[in-house]
């Protein structure tokens, strides 16, 4: 059995259910609630010692942190290739992730906004620009970057969904979230939108999911 344990909003374990969607592998679902920090019980911790989410049980294996979970899902499961064409072109989608998972993800999940309220004592309003400030600034390198591949589309680089879809779908749900004005992106608004209607991704997105709750909150 193929166990995701996850949590509806997060952006990590979004990734997770449309690279499972894309690939055919069926899975069940564990809830990990994030708000009332479950992710910091024993228990939890006990299967990734930082206590985030997702963590996958596969082929009788117990993995953590997305981007190597990903990797090992097109390693074994090649088909379809979410990291296609040539050593360069990989590479390219791998900067793609990157700059999503590593430069703008990190700085605006919920741990950090967490610090910024408790810790720092920020309000609502200082929070919201924190968030706006960080997507902006790496969606604006995203857009260059797609506007100087100029793959085509309708994804992100070009005719079927890659990687670089996996992982901007769930950002600019958060993007949307936060109020990121996206006049500026048309280049990955448009691959946002041919993502967001393919099936895989419409069974991945938060409000389907089984701990979704019902405000949405």
């Amino acid at each position: 059995m193929t166990l995701l344990h996850g949590y509806w909003r997060s952006s990590a374990a979004y990734r997770l259910r449309i690279a499972l969607n894309l690939k055919g592998i069926a899975y069940d679902q564990l809830s990990v609630n994030l708000k009332d920090g479950r992710q910091r019980e024993a228990a939890h911790k006990a299967l990734h010692p930082q206590g985030f989410v997702p963590v996958l049980n596969i082929d009788g294996e117990q993995l953590i942190q997305s981007p190597a979970i990903l990797e090992y899902l097109e390693e074994t499961r090649p088909e379809p290739a979410l990291l296609p064409g040539s050593a360069a072109e990989r590479s390219r989608l791998r900067a793609y992730a990157a700059v999503i998972g590593c430069d703008i993800h990190p700085v605006q999940n919920l741990r950090i906004l967490q610090y910024l309220r408790k810790e720092l004592g920020q309000d609502a309003d200082a929070v919201t620009a924190w968030c706006q400030r960080w997507i902006s600034d790496g969606l604006a390198a995203l857009e260059k970057m797609a506007q100087a591949d100029d793959r085509g589309g309708p994804y992100l680089w070009g005719g079927a969904p890659t990687m670089a879809d996996v992982y901007l779908v769930p950002q600019m749900y958060n993007a949307r979230r936060f109020g990121v004005e996206m006049d500026a992106f048309a280049t990955i608004v448009a691959a946002d939108a041919a993502a967001r209607a393919h099936p895989a991704f419409e069974a991945a997105r938060p409000e389907n999911q089984p701990d979704a709750p019902e405000d949405g909150h």
